[in-house]
Order: structure tokens, then C-alpha cells, then sequence
């Protein structure tokens, strides 16, 4: 392509449609300066092994909706509505759950043309809520907010408190909190790909509501100001704003062709800017058999306590390491982001009573 503006046209056009293998196919052939362009990277997941892709295409239909295996408390479908918006949302009450007991919450926001079910399933982070006794809510994206499913973490709109997606999304939580007895102090927020871009961007809009944010596969806050420069951020790793001032862990594959590894360094980076001092990083490589080996960094603040924490899994591609195979983008073969999660959100209550 010989104009990069034609080229953005093109994608934009594309992931409209829905065409987003397509669309990233443009986007990649025309940051390599146009030519040929080169084979197509996949939309997340499609990397993968058929046996892990399985469950792609879900159905809203609650009756048609996979039940999480080993998950034996009860998942709430329910409707959410702001000045800004409505959105559908799940909602996993553990069985193991103990009356007047005042429970975590993890806000788990899907990748882009999954929704709640399907990420409830890849994850498995319903098994989790049983084990540590949480409440577990996943809000779903609409069509008509976006026809592929993806949060609209590059929008202006959609990047300020109070306002568009970060205020519904905002919204659901302290609904949680107030008819469901969560413990405010608790509250955490993850999320794959667009989602876990959207995580970041509540991390900054609503840092009195979150204790922890969780991103995976994901972009930085403020690095994308439309469609146009969020591909460019994906694949190049986008401007460099200051992050939220919360503690942070990171996971991503360095085998990603669809975002780029180098989000996940622009995440830490955009965390140590938001004020987090003298800081000391120390490394450490985490073999387990079976499982894809990784690198754990982890950075700490003056006092000692973890400021972040980043897995770079090798081999991964753009998919929830450790995830079920019967979920979309998930790889078994990675270690667990959803228990590592897990354990670092416990690890860092909020200062709020």
C-alpha cells in the first residue's frame, strides 16, 4: 500500500465488519511499509491448536451457556444500566461462600468477539471463587458498542471518569458491592487483550474503587487515541502516559503476534511513572513440567512491597496462559495467569474501609 492512511481506512472498514483477521493482515502490511503483505496474524486464539480453540463462537442464550467444570455455586445473568450505557453481566456466587462473610471481588473483562460465558469458561477462575471463597463478576460487551465485541479502550470517550465504558463498567462494580456484600477494600480488575486494555483504563479512572489491576495481553492506558493508533499501539507498543498508582501484575506472550510483547514492558513502565519512588526489579525463570517455562519479574518499592509484578511467558501466543481449552484464545500449556492472578490480588488489600 503505498498511502499508511489507506491502509488504516482499510482495517477500520474491516473490523466494522467483524473481518479482524483481516483487518490485522492491513494493519501488519502496512507498518512494514506496504508490499506484499505478510501471512495473516491471527485474531486471538487462532494460533492455537483446533483443541484449544473449541467454544469460540458462544451464544448469549443463557440455556445454551457452558457451566465452568468443578464451579458449584451459582452464576446470576443480570442487566446493568448507566447515564453512560447498558451492559449485560454475569456474576459467580461461590457455594463455599459463608453467610455475613464480606467477599473479594474480581471484575473480569473478555478479549475481543468473546463474551461473559465464554471468558468464565477459558479462565476457569469460577473454580478459583470456590477455592478462595470470591465473587467473580465478568460484564459482557455489546454489538452495539462495538460489533466485535472489543471494550473501546482507544477512545477518548472511553477514557475518562465518570464517562462512556469506565462508568458502566465502574457502575457494576459498586452494584456488586451494595447488593452483593463485597468487600470494597477486595476489588480487583483483569482483563485479555481489549479487555485487559480496558482493565488499565479503569485502573486510572476509578483508582479508589480498585485495590489491584490484572493485564493480560493488553495495551497501556493512553496509548491509543482512535482505531487507527491502537493497531499501531499493538503492534509497536503506542505513546508512554503515567499509569494508575496501584500495584499491577502483568502477563504476556512472547510469542504474541497480534499485541505486542513490548505492552507489557510500556505497562510496567507506565506504572513506575505514576509515582512509585525508588524501585529494585529482581528476575527469576519459572519452570514447571508440562507447562511452558516464563520470566518473572518482579519490582519493588522502597518499604519492600510489590509495586509490580510481569510473567513473560515463551512460546506463548496472543492467549490466557494456563486457560481451559474449552474456552476461546485460552493456552493449557501456559502456566496459570488465572491463579497467579488470583494470589497477587489477595496479597494487596486497598486502604478503603
Amino acid at each position: 500500500m503505498k498511502h499508511p492512511e489507506a491502509g488504516i481506512a482499510a482495517a477500520l472498514r474491516l473490523t466494522r465488519e467483524g473481518r479482524l483477521t483481516e483487518a490485522v493482515d492491513v494493519i501488519q502490511s502496512t507498518l512494514n511499509g506496504g508490499g506484499a503483505p505478510k501471512p495473516a496474524a491471527p485474531s486471538p486464539g487462532t494460533d492455537l491448536p483446533s483443541r484449544v480453540r473449541r467454544g469460540m463462537a458462544r451464544s448469549r442464550q443463557d440455556d445454551e451457556r457452558p457451566e465452568a467444570p468443578g464451579a458449584a455455586g451459582q452464576t446470576l445473568h443480570l442487566t446493568h444500566t448507566e447515564a453512560a450505557g447498558t451492559r449485560l453481566f454475569d456474576l459467580y456466587v461461590p457455594s463455599s461462600l459463608r453467610h455475613g462473610e464480606r467477599p473479594p471481588l474480581v471484575v473480569m473483562l473478555h478479549g475481543g468477539t468473546q463474551d461473559a460465558a465464554d471468558f468464565a469458561l477459558g479462565t476457569g477462575m469460577d473454580r478459583l471463587a470456590e477455592r478462595h471463597r470470591m465473587l467473580v463478576a465478568y460484564p459482557e460487551q455489546s454489538t452495539a458498542a462495538n460489533r466485535g465485541r472489543y471494550w473501546n479502550w482507544f477512545s477518548p470517550a472511553d477514557q475518562q471518569p465518570g464517562a462512556g465504558e469506565p462508568a458502566v463498567l465502574a457502575g457494576i462494580t459498586r452494584r456488586i458491592i451494595a447488593e452483593h456484600g463485597a468487600d470494597p477494600r477486595r476489588v480487583y480488575v483483569a482483563g485479555l487483550s481489549a479487555g485487559g486494555a480496558m482493565a488499565a483504563v479503569l485502573a486510572v479512572t476509578d483508582p479508589d474503587l480498585y485495590a489491584a489491576v490484572g493485564v493480560h495481553s493488553g495495551v497501556a492506558y493512553g496509548a491509543a487515541h482512535d482505531a487507527g493508533s491502537a493497531f499501531a499501539a499493538m503492534r509497536g507498543g503506542g505513546a508512554r502516559r503515567a499509569g494508575a498508582d496501584m500495584p499491577l501484575v502483568v502477563f504476556h506472550g512472547d510469542a504474541d503476534n497480534v499485541v505486542a510483547p513490548v505492552n507489557a514492558e510500556h505497562l510496567v513502565e507506565a506504572r513506575l511513572a505514576a509515582g512509585a519512588g525508588r524501585t529494585t526489579a529482581t528476575t527469576r525463570q519459572v519452570a514447571t513440567a508440562g507447562r511452558r517455562t516464563s520470566t518473572q519479574t518482579v519490582v519493588r518499592g522502597e518499604d519492600g512491597s510489590v509495586v509490580a509484578e510481569s510473567w513473560l511467558v515463551h512460546g506463548l501466543g496472543h492467549a490466557w496462559s494456563g486457560g481451559d481449552a474449552a474456552g476461546s484464545y485460552t493456552d493449557p500449556e501456559g502456566p496459570d495467569a488465572s491463579a497467579e492472578m488470583v494470589r497477587f490480588f489477595l496479597d494487596h488489600p486497598g486502604g478503603r474501609g
